[in-house]
């Protein structure tokens, strides 16, 4: 890229036109236009200016990929329209800006902001004027926020049991935890939001049972009527099943209020014992690392996420913590708790002002269940995300929905496919009949490196390494039958994305193949 004054921007003044004839199809070239950065892209032969930055924490645009009229953060695989820079696909909830591009005489000028596309509202079946969900999370806000700007203008309401506004859940256990993202970053929206479309939330409001015949949801002194209802219930943590659990200084986290509870108890803690090697308890050690305390961490199996990454991930991740101060002790499990100490199974005992249990979590399906509606490790739903009962929806980390890739019914704990879960529940109580053909996507952060994950293997038999993880550089394909059904990678931000899209091809390849079932 020229060099230029303009402190701060990267690449061409794009005022000043760059030559079109330098781009290949799927290029992009980052500029500025004034004080703001642009990138321009070419895709199916089309050029197209839009903002450069992410607006879920700054991903550089300019670095990520272009396919088929989107571009996509190489951070957490958002996904924009370049013609609109409408969001097409969560973590991201606000658009990217589009700009207005003239091509002269071989060159690509950025003239100004283009008049942003608002997509047309979409008038709601006649016989839905009340919409319920039930749940503060990713997939609930997300639906909230896809049904006003669907054009759906009737009574909209979210039932939260939890005490805080629906919030950022990836960072109570990275950034917030470790003490280096404010609290101001956490909410997922101001209260405002909310008030300013319509939105009745309301906090801390237990739903005791669902009355499916009269369309009502029960709650400790009060009913809501519905036209349509969204379970997003999310999952809850798993209880420790020991002596000592019970103890003020042992803590869980799925909520704001939990890591809030987390970060008191650092402050007064020296020495910390993580009980399980989950994604959650990695995280949070190193976030507790981040804060100086000694951490150990008590898991049963011989090596750190081996059954979701295999060995060769597994011990990457083990010395990567290591060399930060981690302490493992695999392959063992706590037989109690008491105040100070944490007791193993081999009669070892640690010493811990702090615990925190990271032991898994089980989906959130007991008021589906009591309502009777059809479950298995789950609720089940079908391609547009409808339970088996008419005009009742579950989205997020309960529902278990067909797979496209593979025609298994699968149960994905994905903060990002629980906001697409979101957005698709919602533009389907609209009457739009979207199918659910998300390729899950995840990442985990564990001080500066960043493992990305996208697929869904819930078993496999044979894993292909490309690269080096211990320079981390590196794919892992995961297979089963000679099936390529998940990547990881380690390092290669835009190899993940480009495994997002071809996974996506394949995709729709098999629906096509299929007649559209």
């Amino acid at each position: 890229m020229q060099a230029h004054d303009v402190p701060g921007l990267e690449g061409p003044d794009l005022k000043q036109g760059i030559d079109a004839n330098a781009f290949e199809e799927g290029g992009i070239v980052l500029g500025y236009f004034g004080r703001e950065p642009v990138v321009v892209a070419k895709s199916g032969g089309e050029f197209f200016a839009v903002g450069a930055t992410c607006p879920h924490y700054g991903g550089p645009l300019a670095q990520g990929l272009v396919v088929d009229g989107t571009i996509r953060c190489p951070r957490h695989h958002a996904c924009f329209s370049l013609r609109t820079g409408e969001v097409l696909s969560a973590p991201a909830l606000d658009p990217i800006v589009p700009w207005a591009l003239e091509h002269r005489a071989g060159r690509l000028f950025v003239i100004g902001k283009a008049k942003p596309c608002v997509p047309s509202p979409s008038a709601a079946p006649s016989d839905v004027r009340a919409i319920v969900i039930v749940g503060g999370g990713a997939a609930g806000q997300v639906a909230a926020e896809t049904l006003r700007r669907e054009g759906f203008s009737g009574a909209l309401t979210m039932l939260s049991a939890d005490s805080s506004p629906p919030c950022d859940r990836p960072n109570l256990s990275k950034d917030f935890l470790a003490g280096s993202a404010p609290e101001a970053w956490i909410p997922l929206r101001p209260r405002e939001f909310f008030e300013d479309n319509r939105i009745t939330l309301e906090l801390g409001r237990k739903v005791t049972g669902l009355d499916i015949a009269n369309r009502r949801v029960v709650t400790e002194g009060t009913a809501y009527s519905y036209d349509r209802l969204l379970l997003a219930t999310g999952a809850d943590p798993v209880a420790l099943g020991v002596p000592g659990a019970e103890l003020p200084h042992v803590h869980y986290l799925r909520t704001l209020a939990d890591s809030r509870s987390i970060i008191r108890g650092a402050g007064r803690a020296r020495q910390v014992v993580v009980i399980g090697g989950s994604f959650i308890g990695l995280e949070v050690a190193a976030s507790l690392r981040a804060r100086g305390l000694a951490v150990h961490v008590v898991a049963p199996e011989l090596r750190p996420l081996e059954r979701v990454f295999g060995a060769e991930v597994g011990d990457f991740v083990r010395t990567l913590h290591e060399a930060h101060g981690v302490v493992f002790h695999l392959g063992h499990k706590v037989q109690s708790i008491e105040p100070g100490r944490v007791f193993l199974d081999d009669g070892e005992s640690l010493a811990a002002d702090l615990v925190v249990a990271g032991v898994g979590v089980k989906p959130a399906v007991g008021l589906a269940e009591l309502a009777g509606l059809a479950t298995d490790r789950g609720v089940v739903v079908d391609r547009y995300l409808e339970t088996s009962a008419p005009g009742v929806y579950a989205a997020g980390d309960i529902a278990r929905w067909p797979d496209p890739n593979t025609g298994a019914t699968i149960r994905v704990e994905h903060w990002a496919v629980a906001e697409r879960h979101g957005r698709l529940a919602a533009q389907n109580i609209l009457g739009k009949q979207v199918p659910c053909d998300v390729v899950p996507f995840f990442w985990s952060e564990h001080y500066d490196a960043t493992l990305r994950y996208v697929g869904h293997a819930e078993k496999w038999d044979r894993l292909e390494i490309d690269g080096d993880l211990g320079n981390r550089d590196a794919r892992v394909t995961y297979f089963l039958d000679d099936q390529a059904l998940a990547v990881a990678t380690v390092g290669r931000a835009l190899e993940s994305l480009r495994a997002e899209a071809e996974m996506e091809a394949l995709r729709d390849r098999f629906v096509a193949n299929s007649g559209g079932a």
